[in-house]
């Protein structure tokens, strides 16, 4: 409907443009008109003032050449003037007359020339004045003519460019035509798809209210009919309801503690160094314990310094309650979480060993600072760190106050609202940065006095070792304060979404009662539903079976198809067999019919044939002896056929033909005898067939489990490597930071 509204708006403003660009170009054409006119007047101009100026050349050519036709008159008037006065002189008498003409004619002649000479010069001046005013008539009629031709030139590449935008315009409009034609077809057609989908959505949403409606009407029923009543009503009876399991949650909180318990084992062990090696400190420095006694104030302080196990270490073991107290099958919110009572109790009593040893640590700092070895530089950083000890007090009294306020939902659920919680995490989460930040202030400015200490005239060796491994406390609680502040950050979320198991939304906390006793309903629903599932027999697990029945159809069908073939190919071969030997009987029958009826033809033909040729003759005893040594063979050696179902034995002692059904009984036991020698080895055959299949299986699951085991030993070699240089690495590491503190104490 907007592409629909805009169209005509636009088509009016470029048909706006499109009359002042028509209005414009009828100017500029009527201008370039009247320009050509008079373009054309001035070339007319032009042409006659070049025939006027061909007519005064003329004219000025014919002047010259009279001029010149008088002035050779005037040359020879002078020479005969002169020829006269000549002629004069010598008859000066006779030519008083003739003198008398010839000034008449001189003065005629006189007058005439100079009315040439003045008309000559009118004209030469005429001429020249006409020719100075046609140049600069010619001069003024070209700048005009270059003036308009520019003139015209402008005015017709504004023209072009005038019906080139006009051409352009036309063009851009149609194309824009075209496309709000597509466009509005193609809203036409998604209005059509939209109203049919509202129809649908009404549809589907009469539906849904329709089955909504009877479903709540079902559940109306079920909870008035078997509902005695709603629990959820009351926050006394909602509070023993078990809460759905989330075990994802319950894992991720054990995650989270198991993290926080590596944390605070890393702080406790630095806190218990930091207090050791001051107490080691206070020892010996300012006044050596060894060599003098030192001040009733450093020995009080040392005493309650070597008290620091008893009050550190309990904060480890309260830490691994609470996180062997979260398992995944309980309930972790801070009902539950009976055991944080005892590590906020344990931080009490460290706070308090804290606000004890604080003065004592103070006083100690402004001795040290009376002390005659002590400079103006090392004095200012001795009052640097007097502030950040009473710092680092305050932040662990703030901690311990905000941790207790966590603590009083298991014990006293009224002391706080549940939507404070959020704010009390988030003022924990600061306290710990606060507590980085303290810690990054005590190590740099310890490692500055440690500094100006390793340059004091006086200062021993078990000093600058001691005030060594005070820096490396130093620096191992900054780093696990660090470490605690940033995991509590980027836990936070999770630490705030887990606070109650009640109703969502709920401003109080469970009753500690209530939550002990909904804890041991747990307990009876989880041994409830252990109950109700039945051990399972021992049997092959789904994966293995189905791998074996594989194994087994496809090694019982392929034995089943090679056993067909097997039978096939004996049934074949016994076929040609049984041919074979038939026709190698009948054979042998024909021969020896054969020798016979060579033999009486021999004896029939032997008194008959006369003398023959010697060749034949002799041709006919070698053949004749070859017939008589085969059937003596034959008569007297026993005949043996081989072949693939058996060897036949049959000799011809007795010259006559054996009988059919002597023959026939011989082949028939024969191939009886056959059959059960093949049957024998065919069973013998399946059977180690069957032993070497069994064997392959037994080889190759022995591969795959030495290819296993190989590729263990070697991941496991890898992992030794790895964790050998990782421990290299840590060893350097721990040198490198020896030598960069040793060369920064020097």
């Amino acid at each position: 409907m907007a592409a629909g509204a805009e169209l005509p708006g636009k088509y009016q403003k470029l048909a706006q443009e499109y009359s002042k660009l028509r209005a414009q170009n009828q100017v500029l054409k009527k201008g370039v008109v009247d320009e050509q006119a008079n373009s054309a007047s001035l070339k007319e101009q032009l042409k006659m003032k070049d025939q006027s100026l061909r007519k005064l050349q003329q004219e000025m050519d014919s002047l010259t050449f009279r001029n010149q036709q008088l002035a050779k008159r005037v040359e020879l008037l002078q020479d005969e003037l002169a020829l006269s006065e000549v002629k004069g002189k010598k008859n000066k008498k006779s030519g008083e007359s003739s003198s008398q003409l010839s000034q008449e004619q001189k003065s005629v002649f006189d007058e005439d020339l100079q009315k040439k000479i003045e008309e000559n010069e009118r004209l030469h001046i005429q001429f020249f004045e006409a020719d100075e005013q046609h140049k600069r008539l010619e001069a003024e009629l070209k700048n005009r003519l270059e003036i308009l031709e520019t003139d015209a030139a402008q005015h017709q590449a504004v023209v072009d460019g005038l019906t080139r935008k006009y051409i352009d315009t036309i063009e851009k409009l149609q194309n824009d035509k075209t496309k709000l034609e597509i466009k509005s077809q193609t809203l036409e057609r998604e209005a059509k798809e939209c109203r049919f989908r509202a129809e649908e959505c009404q549809q589907q949403l009469k539906n849904l209210h329709a089955d909504l409606g009877m479903r709540l009407d079902d559940s109306l029923c079920i909870i008035n009919e078997k509902v005695p009543f709603n629990d959820t009503r009351s926050s006394q009876y909602n509070a023993l309801n078990v809460p759905l399991h989330d075990r994802r949650c319950q894992l991720k909180l054990r995650d989270i503690a198991g993290q926080a318990l590596a944390f605070i084992q890393d702080l406790v062990a630095a806190l218990l160094n930091f207090h050791t090696y001051m107490e080691q400190r206070v020892q010996i420095f300012p006044i050596d314990s060894a060599t003098d006694t030192i001040s009733p104030l450093n020995q009080k302080f040392s005493q309650y310094l070597h008290e620091n196990a008893s009050y550190v270490r309990p904060l480890e073991e309260g830490m691994l309650h609470l996180f062997e107290s979260i398992t995944e099958d309980t309930v972790t919110v801070l009902e539950t979480t009976v055991k944080l009572k005892v590590f906020s109790e344990h931080l009490t009593s460290y706070t308090c060993f804290l606000r004890k040893i604080l003065p004592y640590q103070l006083k100690s700092l402004e001795e040290e600072c009376e002390s005659s070895l002590c400079t103006a530089a090392l004095r200012a950083r001795n009052l640097e760190l007097h502030n950040d000890m009473k710092k680092i007090t305050a932040v662990f009294e703030k901690l311990h106050v905000y941790i207790s306020l966590i603590v009083l939902p298991s014990i006293k659920p009224e002391g706080l609202l549940q939507p404070n919680y959020s704010s009390v995490f988030t003022h924990i989460a600061a306290g710990l940065h606060g507590f980085h930040n303290v810690m990054k202030e005590i190590s740099k400015h310890y490692s500055q006095k440690a500094a100006l200490e390793y340059e004091l005239p006086t200062a021993t060796q078990k000093l600058i070792t001691t005030n060594d491994c005070i820096l490396s406390s130093v620096v191992a609680l900054t780093s696990g304060a660090g470490k605690i502040a940033s995991f509590f950050s980027n836990n936070l979320d999770h630490f705030t979404a887990s606070l109650s198991y009640g109703p969502k939304g709920g401003t109080e906390f469970m009753s500690p009662l209530s939550a002990e006793c909904m804890l041991q309903y747990k307990k009876k629903a989880v041994a409830y539903m252990k109950s109700l599932k039945k051990p399972c027999s021992d049997s092959v697990p789904y994966e293995e079976a189905l791998a074996n029945r594989r194994v087994l159809l496809s090694s019982t069908e392929s034995r089943e198809g090679l056993a067909q073939q097997v039978q096939q190919s004996l049934e074949k071969i016994a076929k040609l067999e049984q041919e074979k030997e038939h026709w190698m009987l009948e054979a042998q029958l024909a021969k020896i019919k054969l020798e016979k009826e060579n033999q009486k033809l021999k004896s029939s033909l032997s008194g008959q044939l006369i003398e023959p040729m010697p060749e034949n003759s002799v041709l006919l005893n070698a053949a004749e002896q070859e017939k008589e040594e085969a059937i003596k063979k034959t008569s007297r050696e026993p005949v043996k056929r081989m072949s693939l179902i058996g060897m036949l034995t049959m000799t011809t002692d007795n010259k006559e033909a054996l009988d059919d059904k002597s023959r026939e009984d011989l082949i028939k036991n024969h191939y009886m005898a056959r059959i059960v020698e093949l049957t024998s080895l065919l069973q013998l055959a399946d059977s180690k067939s069957v032993h070497f299949h069994a064997e392959d299986e037994l080889t190759t699951t022995k591969r795959s489990y030495e290819d296993q085991l190989s590729m263990m030993s070697d991941h496991l070699c890898s992992m030794n490597e790895t964790l050998s240089k990782q421990r290299e690495e840590i060893d350097t590491l721990k040198m490198s930071k020896g030598n960069s503190r040793k060369n920064k104490s020097r």
